[in-house]
């Protein structure tokens, strides 16, 4: 049965990453091959895994392997498994269109890299795959037949606007592509890829340790026998052979000490779809009442989508060396999902299910030794005293910091830990970030609390009248900046004893004992000056604050405002509602700077005339300025430019 050929046209987004990547230069189209080969690799794991579970699956598992036929006359390679294969539906969904989220992401940073490494590491990045075979080949075909399916599908595109699809009869088991490829073009890094030294060095460069054989009929000189002597054809004769192309060993079950830098710099590159080298490489192995091997790596770069919902997690689990998942997020938790590597359970069941891993005790226990491990590996690289292990360090928290700092409100176990290796700009210096225990170390004779501000940039948080009177006395400040930030800091009490304050909540008092009691008479003596206009103060802006009072923390502002101690900020209630969550809003307190002259002013200006309505506006554009210097957002920002503009015109 052959159905005729219908012609479909790509999705919209796959015709333009299709052209973006077809008309763009690459400094390396070598590694198409690479992603073919991954693909046939995961075919074949799935069928060996579909024909665990499914024992009536008529399917032959007796010999999996990849083929690479080279045919050098037509100039056509093609690369062809005997794994599961995909039906009509799934190629027009797999192939026909872009089937991942990101896609106008992609776009973007492919039209805006400059240089060829960078537009390299933007494939593997975003896991094209397929898709990089058209950079090496005119026209493509691809024809698979799922296994348990009796009919075919052929799919034919040259990479331009269109794409044919037909169902054919008389196709093996599997999917084979064939690429009908261009002419070569060194200039344009476009080698010939009909070559067998050149397919050969892709293969050991890229694939070697596919668990799978890599086979391609190779030529080779014929043996000489006796009655060869006498003859007189100067044509030498060859014979030809099959030859498997990879070593075929797992790496996660070789000793470090057997594999090299390169080794696991290409197996990272596969089980993560990057193009970069990883940061660090962490190989593990248990044994006792469960076994397993794990070999994990630490990126050297974040990926785009590490903050997207669709973000994938990176650890592939296989049990046995059978392949059993590509993502499982049981093994990690969210906060480190930017770790990629394998996992080897020796005691799982093949037939394991997501939902039996949420329940497994022998999962969660890998999972709480997995964290451990990683996280005490980057301790390690921070506490390490050599430039090589700190500038890692520095790497891991300026990449992926954002998200570490996540576990600090989901991992109880390891929250000291995680303390322990996080980093936080402060006002120590403005370069380098410092340690919790660095700013133990620093405080001063008689601080017993940990001082922080939280905001959207260090710019503003320096600029925050808050932090006057902690500069005035050379008091280090953490700046904390990050959204997650505003969270952690409220589930964390304390670090080495000493517990985090905020500097915009609470009270805040610096004296020591002496100078409390050298200013105990002044400040008796302002708090009775300024009675009666707090009392005014805090009925006229009762929509606005909850209380108005005197301020130990200003130096040279008239006045800010703070939150109750275990108050809710003003960015994270706008945090919560940003996300759907109805939070109440809560008032805050405006302190006074009894010293300023604008306040002093309103002071004497409410004792003579009181009943002066230009005063109440006064009041709201002191309030107003106080919130706008510390960042916040005024609730009706006309009404307040109104007033200060006529407050302006009777100036003039």
């Amino acid at each position: 049965m052959t159905t005729g050929i219908e012609q479909r046209e790509f999705q919209t987004e796959t015709r333009q990453i299709l052209d973006l990547m077809i008309h763009s230069v690459y400094s390396n189209k070598d590694t198409f091959l690479r992603e073919l080969v991954s693909n046939a690799s995961d075919a074949l794991d799935k069928l060996k895994l579909e024909a665990f579970r499914d024992k009536d699956l008529e399917a032959d598992t007796s010999d999996l392997h990849i083929e690479l036929d080279v045919d050098t006359e037509a100039r056509t390679l093609t690369v062809r498994d005997n794994g599961i294969g995909m039906s009509r539906d799934e190629v027009i969904d797999l192939i026909g269109t872009l089937a991942r989220s990101g896609t106008a992401e992609l776009r973007r940073k492919l039209r805006e890299a400059k240089d060829a490494a960078a537009s390299e590491e933007l494939i593997g990045q975003f896991g094209i795959g397929f898709y990089s075979t058209f950079m090496v080949a005119d026209k493509v075909t691809l024809l698979t037949r799922k296994a348990g399916e009796s009919h075919a599908t052929r799919w034919v595109s040259s990479g331009e606007s269109t794409y044919t699809i037909e169902t054919v009869d008389d196709a093996p088991q599997g999917t084979s592509v064939t690429l009908h490829l261009k002419p070569e073009d060194v200039d344009d890094h476009l080698y010939d890829y009909a070559a067998e030294r050149k397919l050969r060095e892709i293969v050991k460069r890229y694939s070697d340790f596919i668990a799978y054989p890599i086979r391609m009929d190779v030529e080779k000189p014929a043996p000489k026998s006796s009655d060869d002597a006498d003859d007189t054809d100067d044509a030498p004769k060859t014979v030809v052979e099959t030859e498997t192309l990879n070593s075929m060993k797992a790496l996660w079950a070789r000793p470090r000490s057997e594999v090299s830098d390169d080794e696991y710099n290409e197996f990272y590159k596969h089980v993560s779809h990057s193009w970069d080298d990883p940061l660090e490489v962490i190989p593990m192995k248990a044994e006792g009442t469960f076994e397993y091997q794990a070999l994990l790596f630490i990126p050297s770069h974040a990926p785009f989508d590490l903050f997207s919902r669709e973000h994938r997690a990176g650890i592939h689990l296989y049990v046995k060396r059978v392949f059993i998942m590509d993502d499982c997020e049981e093994l990690m938790p969210e906060y480190l999902r930017f770790v990629k590597g394998v996992v080897d359970a020796q005691d799982l069941s093949l037939n394991v299910s997501r939902e039996i891993l949420q329940q497994d005790r022998q999962i969660r226990a890998i999972r709480r030794r997995l964290t451990k491990k990683v996280l005490t590996t980057i301790r390690e690289m921070m506490t390490h005293d050599d430039d090589t292990s700190r500038d890692k360090y520095r790497t891991v928290w300026s990449q992926f910091g954002r998200v570490l700092k996540e576990g600090l409100l989901s991992d109880f176990d390891n929250r000291d830990t995680l303390l322990e290796i996080s980093s936080f700009p402060s006002t120590n210096s403005e370069d380098e970030q410092t340690t919790l225990a660095q700013y133990v170390e620093r405080m001063r004779d008689g601080q017993e609390q940990i001082y922080y501000l939280t905001g959207e940039s260090r710019q503003q948080l320096e600029a925050s009248p808050h932090m006057e009177a902690f500069r005035a006395r050379g008091l280090e400040v953490l700046l904390l900046t990050d959204p997650v930030d505003e969270m952690w800091v409220t589930s964390v009490p304390e670090f080495d004893g000493k517990p985090l304050q905020s500097i915009a909540k609470g009270e805040v008092d610096l004296d020591t004992e002496d100078e409390k009691k050298d200013a105990e008479a002044k400040r008796e003596e302002q708090d009775k000056q300024f009675a009666d206009v707090l009392g005014w103060l805090t009925s006229t802006l009762d929509d606005h604050v909850k209380q108005v009072r005197l301020s130990t923390r200003l130096t040279d502002s008239p006045a800010c405002i703070v939150g109750d101690e275990f108050g809710m900020t003003p960015s994270l209630e706008r945090m919560y509602r940003a996300s759907g969550q109805e939070v109440p809003h809560f008032k805050r307190i405006l302190e006074l700077n009894p010293t300023h002259p604008l306040v002093e002013g309103l002071r004497a200006a409410h004792a003579e005339r009181g009943d002066d309505p230009s005063l109440a506006e006064t009041a709201e554009l002191l309030y107003g300025t106080a919130l706008l210097a510390e960042g916040g957002e005024l609730e009706d920002p006309a009404h307040f430019a109104k007033m200060l503009a006529n407050r302006l015109a009777r100036t003039i």
